[in-house]
């Protein structure tokens, strides 16, 4: 069989290293920013590396952002933006810092409103490119991979949904990859992000499609956090173990670009409704997605369990696998542990068929499949388990 047309793209320039966050200003030189903005949350706004590096830059700092970012966070940081008179954006923090940064930089040049540039057919060619700032993102989490990504996910609260917003040129020019900076992660929040790179890695591995690049990008990247992820969460002094996450976290967001599936186009609305931390929603719903999906990939999963390690090379084993990591991490094992009850299941579950993420799940996922695994996830049943 002829092998099909395809179109593949691939990230950015990265510089990794512990002690890297040094060369800030010349990465910001490098992009030709001279008066950046600073973005990050309000926690990371407090703390001694945030100020350190926007003295170095003599910027200031916005971080008026919602852990769930939304509309009014990108129009206040625009404004900041253009009453700076700044000429690109720092994006620096978690993925909810990184996806307010790009998304400031890239408004700060449209005419349009917001709302118009979300991921749906071609609306991100309505956006002029001229005038996109440029922007240097450095991860502090090593979780959603945003400083590889080409979209932000912002809540439209009018409607109450999260929206991607995409344009290739939201890519970050620049990512300083520290590990230092993540080494006062709190352990909970080093797992939930950590499985939230993993679910990036499996969704983007078990997506239909042709893209042998990304697979195999996922399947490296599924290895480092089932080698990495608890040494990291044990002990977060660990550079090695950081510094691998990170990259685990990149690949994974680099991956995906070939598609995610259920667990997103679920843990969207679930975010959305319920305020939820989404690495965690997805950490919750993995096994339950994995295991719906079961008849479209378990020959997939089987070679994935064999790369990784596992000691049997078997859907069974890699789900097994999943459940011990999610125990060892103290991930919930159903909604309850998100406070998401059977009454707004029939509401998430609508929501979700209409999630872009849920086209690229490997066994059609509607609403009345996302139904199904919702009452799973409700009532612990999966697999063995």
């Amino acid at each position: 069989m002829a092998l099909p047309h395809s179109n593949w793209n691939y990230p950015t320039a990265i510089r990794f290293g512990a002690g890297r966050i040094a060369e800030l200003a010349d990465a910001c030189r490098s992009l030709g920013m001279e008066r950046p903005l600073l973005v990050t949350d309000p926690g990371l706004a407090e703390m001694p590396m945030v100020k350190a590096a926007a003295a170095a830059v003599g910027t200031q700092v916005f971080s008026a952002i919602q852990p769930n970012p939304v509309g009014t966070d990108i129009e206040a940081g625009v404004a900041v933006y253009a009453a700076g008179s700044h000429d690109g954006v720092i994006a620096f923090g978690g993925g909810a810092a990184l996806d307010v940064g790009k998304v400031i930089a890239f408004m700060s040049g449209q005419t349009r409103p917001l709302w118009d540039f979300e991921d749906k057919e071609d609306w991100w060619s309505r956006a002029d490119p001229t005038g996109i700032a440029p922007v240097v993102a450095v991860p502090t989490t090593a979780g959603t991979g945003s400083e590889v990504g080409r979209a932000g996910v912002i809540l439209d609260e009018e409607e109450g949904t999260k929206k991607i917003i995409f344009h290739p040129k939201m890519m970050p020019g620049v990512v300083i990859m520290d590990p230092e900076l993540t080494v006062g992660l709190p352990p909970h929040v080093t797992a939930a992000t950590g499985m939230d790179a993993l679910a990036h890695c499996l969704e983007a591995y078990c997506a239909p499609g042709f893209h042998p690049m990304a697979d195999g990008i996922a399947v490296e990247g599924t290895k480092l956090i089932h080698d990495w992820l608890p040494r990291a969460v044990r002990d977060g002094s660990d550079l090695d173990a950081r510094g691998n996450m990170l990259i685990a976290a990149s690949m994974g967001a680099t991956a995906f670009q070939k598609g995610l599936g259920g667990m997103h186009a679920l843990s969207h609305p679930i975010g959305a409704l319920h305020r939820t931390h989404h690495g965690l929603t997805n950490a919750v719903l993995m096994p339950y997605v994995l295991d719906f999906n079961r008849p479209a990939i378990e020959e997939r999963i089987g070679r994935l369990g064999g790369y990784v390690g596992l000691p049997h090379h078997s859907f069974e084993g890699l789900l097994e696998w999943v459940l011990q990591l999610r125990q060892e991490l103290s991930i919930p094992h159903t909604l309850a542990g998100l406070e998401v009850r059977g009454d707004s299941i029939d509401r998430i579950a609508t929501m979700a068929e209409a999630d872009p993420s849920a086209g690229g799940n490997p066994v059609p996922f509607d609403a009345a499949a996302a139904r199904q695994v919702l009452e799973a996830a409700l009532e612990g049943r999966v697999g063995s388990a």
